[in-house]
C-alpha cells in the first residue's frame, strides 16, 4: 500500500513539474497582436488589408479592429486539445452572438490561429483551401 501511495505521489509531482515548464498560454496571449500573414480559403490576404487589423487579448476577452470597425467578445482556450483550441464568442459588434472555433499555436512573439468562419467546428490543421470557410493568420506581438 505504501508503495502505491509513493508511486502516486511521485507521478503527481512529475506531472506538476512538466506542467510548470510549459508556458501559460493564456498569459502569453495577453496583449496586442498585428497580422503579418493571412489567407482566406486558400487566397492570401493583401498586405494593405493586414495593416488595418489589430487584435487585443486581455483577461479572457478579445477586441479586434478592422479598418476602425470594432468587434469584441470572449476568448476561451482549450490547451488540452491537439492542436490547441480556442473558442471566440462575439458580444459586441458585427459578430454579436456568433461563435467561432479555432486552433492556435503560440511561440514567443508569434501567434498562429486558424479560424473556422462557419462556426461549425474547429479546423484540424493550420491550412486553408479554396471553398472552405477557413482563415489562417500569423500574428506578431506588438510591443507597446
Amino acid at each position: 500500500m505504501l508503495r502505491l501511495f509513493c508511486t502516486c505521489v511521485f507521478s503527481v509531482t512529475a506531472l506538476a513539474a512538466v506542467a510548470a515548464q510549459e508556458p501559460d498560454d493564456e498569459k502569453a496571449m495577453q496583449g496586442t497582436w498585428t497580422p503579418v500573414k493571412a489567407e482566406l480559403a486558400g487566397k492570401p490576404t493583401p498586405d494593405a488589408e493586414l495593416k488595418t487589423i489589430v487584435l487585443k487579448i486581455t483577461g479572457g476577452k478579445y477586441e479586434v479592429s478592422v479598418a476602425g470597425q470594432l468587434d469584441r467578445g470572449t476568448c476561451m482556450l482549450d490547451t488540452a486539445a491537439k492542436p490547441k483550441g480556442m473558442t471566440l464568442t462575439g458580444t459586441d459588434g458585427p459578430n454579436l452572438g456568433r461563435t467561432f472555433r479555432c486552433i492556435y499555436e503560440i511561440n514567443g512573439d508569434t501567434l498562429r490561429v486558424c479560424y473556422d468562419l462557419s462556426g461549425k467546428k474547429a479546423p484540424t490543421e493550420f491550412a486553408t483551401a479554396a471553398g472552405t470557410p477557413l482563415y489562417l493568420v500569423t500574428y506578431m506581438s506588438k510591443k507597446e
